[in-house]
């Protein structure tokens, strides 16, 4: 496998942290990976380390997650991830960026390239969070019960544990990682949980930031989702001029699939994939499956390079 190193970029006072695979190559495109909420750039490896023999490629670990910073929680909203990604763009002079996401990391990359529009070539996004700014909603109505009660369960979740192997123990029975590869779940663990001087490892994205991701995050999902004093960005999304794939599971919830939906309606340029057999974590379940859609999607968009 490819050698993975710990990349730094500092902005507005704050550290974002990256992994990347392979050297900076004028002769590579870059390529940059973004992760859903609550986990970190590391569980890309297995794609990521395929993808380098053509690319650079970066996985940045999203703002309250890994070891990057962790500010207040009312600065988590989509714009703010967004601007995360402009900004390790922006420092690390990217440009001819293969973009590829997953669930609200895949939101961040479509509102990046809606805001640097020259710098992205192509993005692949799976299942991102989407809400359709065009619908008629009562954003007065707020969030409902069941989803605000989903925000706040999350703040009772536990945080700490006796070990990495403790913790790797407890994550393989819950149903949301039974389908990972070993591979995968071992990655999460190393690179998600911090160690403590008594030997315990403690989440890096905390019950209190998750619970604090999540408000928007379901916002959108039930189209109520009203922005920050800098508005709504979801309209955004039919500025977006490069091509887009929008990539979704069979087997993930039908909210995913909605939400998919759409982005697909909203972005001029995009184009749909289906993922037979497997769930919302396609890269952690089938990373091969994910290296196959993303080498046909590169093939019709530009049949002189292969991956």
């Amino acid at each position: 496998m490819t050698d993975r190193q710990r990349v730094w970029v500092e902005h507005a006072g704050a550290r974002i942290a990256l992994a990347r695979w392979g050297e900076p190559d004028s002769r590579k495109p870059p390529a940059l990976l973004v992760h859903g909420t609550s986990f970190v750039g590391e569980i890309w490896d297995e794609v990521a380390s395929v993808l380098a023999s053509r690319y650079t490629v970066y996985a940045l670990d999203r703002r309250g997650h890994g070891a990057s910073h962790k500010p207040a929680t009312d600065r988590y909203h989509f714009v703010d991830f967004a601007m995360d990604v402009c900004a390790v763009v922006e420092a690390l002079d990217l440009s001819e960026i293969f973009g590829i996401g997953h669930s609200a990391g895949a939101t961040d990359l479509m509102l990046a390239a809606k805001l640097l529009p020259r710098r992205f070539s192509r993005l692949f996004v799976m299942e991102p969070t989407v809400m359709d700014p065009r619908a008629d909603r009562n954003a007065a109505s707020g969030l409902s019960d069941k989803a605000a009660a989903s925000a706040q369960g999350v703040l009772r979740r536990q945080a700490e544990f006796e070990s990495a192997a403790a913790a790797f123990q407890r994550f393989r029975m819950a149903p949301a990682f039974a389908d990972w590869s070993e591979g995968a779940l071992w990655t999460y663990v190393r690179h998600g949980f911090e160690p403590l001087p008594d030997g315990r490892v403690r989440l890096r994205c905390r019950p209190e930031i998750e619970a604090a991701m999540l408000l928007p995050i379901f916002e959108a999902m039930e189209q109520v989702y009203t922005g920050d004093h800098r508005g709504n960005p979801f309209g955004w999304l039919s500025e977006i001029g490069c091509p887009v794939r929008v990539a979704t599971a069979e087997r993930s919830w039908p909210i995913y699939k909605e939400m998919s939906a759409r982005a697909a309606a909203l972005i001029p340029a995009a184009s749909q994939w289906t993922f037979d057999g497997v769930g919302h974590c396609v890269a952690q379940e089938a990373p091969a499956l994910v290296l196959q859609a993303l080498e046909a999607f590169e093939r019709s968009t530009d049949p002189s390079r292969l991956i």
